[in-house]
């Protein structure tokens, strides 16, 4: 979990591998030089999250220049519902209760705070090297509808499966084929109404802040990824509240936005920055 992963990532592609990644946080931390890293190599990165999955696959149903938009859904965590206001009481245990998906603690954190889908939409910018401007995200309850594709005549393609992540995974091994499989089928018929909502940015601001993040260059998402990955551990040790994780990682990018933004051309120094904004992290918790 976490820019942890970058080095294994850097390893496998360098001698070649493609690799079906789960580890979103080494995209984010060095997207470019890993994705220069697999052109070189002729590796391929294959996504494993599921909204990029789906993604992936929708994108096979036209040409980079006929896609409008890309749009990420998100279930929008244990407290879509819940007030604003109370943000301050919420314990460890309630945040890590995902209302769809049985996650580990640090994704599912990530989850609550929408902080993953601000690394998901930095993730989508270097896997299918598109710009962050159309990517959106919207809130979609059930999680069975797990990313969509909107085309420039108004089509959309969707990609829809059982929320199971065997699916994705399957199709990373499998990619460019499909295999056959006995995995649980979606029963369209039973499904019912299938919710999408707009994402309320000012109780979720994380989106808004991975946009920020990669508006400050190479180093600004290496930083956002470190300073929240020290905010998750924080608040699941008691530390801090749960909107001090965002709140985190807000303050180290604006200490950040003053630096001189910087390129990447090694792992090393992207975990220069990483360290940083992980020292600027507990240096603001105390």
């Amino acid at each position: 979990v976490g820019a942890a992963g970058l080095g294994a990532v850097a390893a496998a592609l360098t001698a070649g591998k493609s690799v079906a990644l789960a580890n979103k946080e080494s995209l984010v931390v060095a997207g470019r030089f890993l994705t220069e890293l697999a052109a070189r190599s002729g590796a391929a990165i294959l996504p494993i999250d599921s909204e990029h999955a789906a993604l992936h696959q929708a994108l096979r149903g036209g040409a980079p220049a006929e896609v409008r938009r890309l749009v990420l859904t998100a279930s929008g965590g244990p407290f879509r519902n819940r007030d604003g206001a109370t943000f301050d009481a919420i314990r460890p245990e309630e945040a890590l209760r995902h209302p769809t998906w049985a996650m580990g603690a640090k994704i599912s954190i990530d989850s609550a705070t929408l902080m993953n889908k601000g690394l998901e939409l930095i993730e989508a910018t270097h896997l299918l090297d598109v710009p962050a401007e159309p990517i959106d995200v919207v809130v979609h309850p059930q999680s069975i509808l797990h990313s969509f594709v909107e085309f420039r005549d108004g089509s959309l393609l969707a990609q829809l499966s059982v929320n199971d992540m065997v699916f994705p995974i399957q199709y990373a091994l499998a990619w460019p084929e499909r295999w056959e499989n006995r995995f649980p089928r979606l029963a369209l018929e039973k499904l019912g109404a299938l919710e999408l909502l707009p994402l309320d940015e000012v109780r979720f601001p994380a989106v808004a802040l991975a946009r920020r993040a990669l508006a400050q260059g190479e180093s600004g998402p290496a930083v956002y990824n470190a300073a929240n990955e020290v905010a998750v551990h924080a608040f699941l040790a008691g530390r801090i509240s749960f909107p001090a994780i965002v709140r985190t990682v807000s303050e180290v990018l604006g200490l950040h936005a003053h630096e001189r933004a910087a390129s990447f051309g090694s792992i090393e120094d992207a975990l220069v920055w990483d360290r940083w904004g992980r020292e600027r992290a507990r240096q603001l918790i105390g």
